[in-house]
């Protein structure tokens, strides 16, 4: 029998000192639309995987939130599989917790968009408009502009003549990129957050120059009826000198980490906090992807120090956690950490950077793996599209909502995990063929319709690129599945990027409205410096 727990006990639990892991079992879309402020994403399509990755402790207060469907207790039985000893499930789901007098937050990454705004409202950052940055660019003025998000999203859509280095990057480059202390840096994201803490990072490492953030950044340039440039391939150079000069930023960087409560701890202080099994250790490289894929230590996520400061549920999962950082120069490291500080969060600094995690003991910093049911048997793509003739075949597709719009099997039937129950009149009798993106999808979806009674299936080996590359025969389907059904796609404002200048303005007043939606209790988990 699931445990069952009301939402003002869980509303307590967020504020009573201890872990607790408050886990969103909805799909992507679902959650996107209204979700608690500290509940974290690990949507029932790939729950198993998910959560030991956000949740690697298994003595943890574990409450999982749905729909009120049931999808949720369906999850903490699976969770329990796995071993979780503290499981349970959040009663009535999202709509207890409107009705219990809290709000539902739209949107994704919440917290962290929250607190630049509260950031930009402390410190009152200074700011450029697009027309004034367009002007500047014009005038001749020494100036440089420096895109402060992952290189991706940079190629996607920039500003014309910026430079791409991630928010995680700058303390390390910015003295490369704008070696002259008189060069008026503009900071830009998309929206407002990373342009805000981009900006105040360079504020408080000390960086003599003019600085600005683009105010609402590619969107308000877009907005302001300027053209953005698509696949530019400018950014920070790969390595940085070393010399006095960055052991003095090392040093700088380290008191001012101190200054915000981040501690600096040794590889043998982390070794004993990864064998107690009542607090949680996350192990994260802040480093570039580059570095990362160069080597790490063991049991270290890669989680790039700016990304991490603006969306850290998506690598922390546990509520009052310990998150312990590494580098390979101690400046990115202690920067970013003493953000997540204020951000509220346990933060250490590993002494010694990665070379240092190599001390540890593996078996301890090894990530726990989901234990997945068994592969079912795979079928070629040739095979099945000699077999799709005949009707004894029923082609289940579980990749997202989106990809399957755009190109799938012909005949294929769209479902996605949390609704397997729908197909149980449809492919009754025959055999299944899954097409799913990852092995893990097809293991935990075959096994879910093994508990269904379906237990003739196979999964197509080498998914939906095996079938393409053999250059067989798909199907658009642009309106199936309808909108409803694709729970797994956030359709808020999802194409503000695509030209929707309507959808940019909601996106940009969406993060301006954050604050006010705030309750005191979600307000105390930030911890402003002085």
């Amino acid at each position: 029998m699931v445990a069952m727990v009301d939402a003002r006990t869980v509303k307590e639990w967020l504020k009573d000192g201890r872990e607790i892991a408050f886990i969103d079992v909805r799909e992507h879309g679902q959650y996107g639309e209204a979700h608690p402020f500290l509940v974290v994403s690990a949507p029932f399509s790939r729950f198993e995987p998910e959560l030991v990755r956000l949740v690697p402790n298994v003595h943890v207060r574990l409450v999982l939130l749905d729909d009120g469907d049931g999808v949720a207790a369906r999850a903490a039985r699976n969770a329990e599989g796995l071993g979780y000893r503290k499981v349970m499930v959040l009663a009535g789901g999202a709509a207890a917790w409107r009705e219990a007098g809290y709000v539902l937050f739209a949107g994704v990454n919440v917290p962290s968009k929250t607190f630049g705004e509260l950031l930009e409202h402390r410190l009152h950052t200074p700011r450029i408009t697009a027309k004034d940055l367009a002007a500047l660019q014009l005038s001749g003025e020494d100036h440089i502009v420096v895109d402060g998000r992952p290189f991706a999203e940079f190629q996607r859509m920039s500003i014309p003549g910026g430079i791409c280095c991630p928010n995680g990057e700058l303390a390390l480059r910015i003295h490369e990129i704008a070696p002259n202390p008189t060069t008026r840096i503009v900071v830009n994201c998309a929206g407002r957050t990373r342009s805000i803490i981009g900006a105040e990072t360079l504020r408080a490492i000390g960086v003599p120059n003019p600085i600005v953030a683009l105010e609402n950044g590619t969107q308000g340039w877009f907005l302001a009826g300027l053209d953005v440039e698509r696949g530019a391939s400018r950014r920070h150079a790969m390595d940085t000198s070393e010399g006095p000069e960055r052991s003095t930023r090392a040093a700088n960087a380290r008191v001012l980490a101190g200054r915000r409560g981040v501690r600096f701890v040794t590889s043998a202080e982390v070794a004993q906090w990864l064998g107690e099994s009542e607090r949680t250790t996350f192990l994260l490289d802040v480093r570039t992807p580059e570095e990362y894929a160069r080597g790490t230590a063991p049991g270290f996520q890669h989680a790039p120090g700016g990304q991490l400061v603006q969306a850290t549920d998506q690598w922390v999962g546990v509520h009052r956690a310990r998150l312990v950082l590494a580098d390979s120069d101690g400046i990115r490291a202690p920067v970013m950490g003493q953000w997540l500080a204020q951000l509220g969060h346990d933060v250490s600094v590993l002494e010694g950077g990665i070379a240092a995690g190599g001390e540890l003991p593996a078996a301890a910093a090894a990530p726990r793996q989901a234990a997945l049911p068994p592969m079912p048997p795979t079928i070629s793509a040739s095979d099945l599209a000699k077999a799709v003739a005949g009707s004894i075949l029923a082609i289940v597709d579980v990749r997202g909502s989106m990809s399957y719009r755009k190109a799938h099997i012909p005949h294929a039937i769209w479902v996605t995990r949390p609704r397997l129950d729908r197909l149980q009149s449809i492919v009754a009798g025959r055999r299944i063929v899954l097409v799913a993106d990852e092995p893990a999808t097809a293991a935990l979806v075959a096994n879910d319709l093994a508990d269904l009674g379906l237990r003739d299936v196979r999964t197509l080996a080498g998914g939906m690129t095996a079938w393409t590359a053999a250059g067989l025969p798909v199907v658009a389907t642009p309106g199936t599945p309808i909108d409803a059904d694709c729970i797994d796609y956030l359709f808020f404002v999802h194409d503000r990027h695509d030209g929707n200048a309507d959808a940019a303005r909601r996106y940009i007043e969406w993060e301006q409205g954050l604050v006010d939606q705030l309750d005191d209790d979600e307000r105390a988990i930030f911890r402003f410096a002085p």
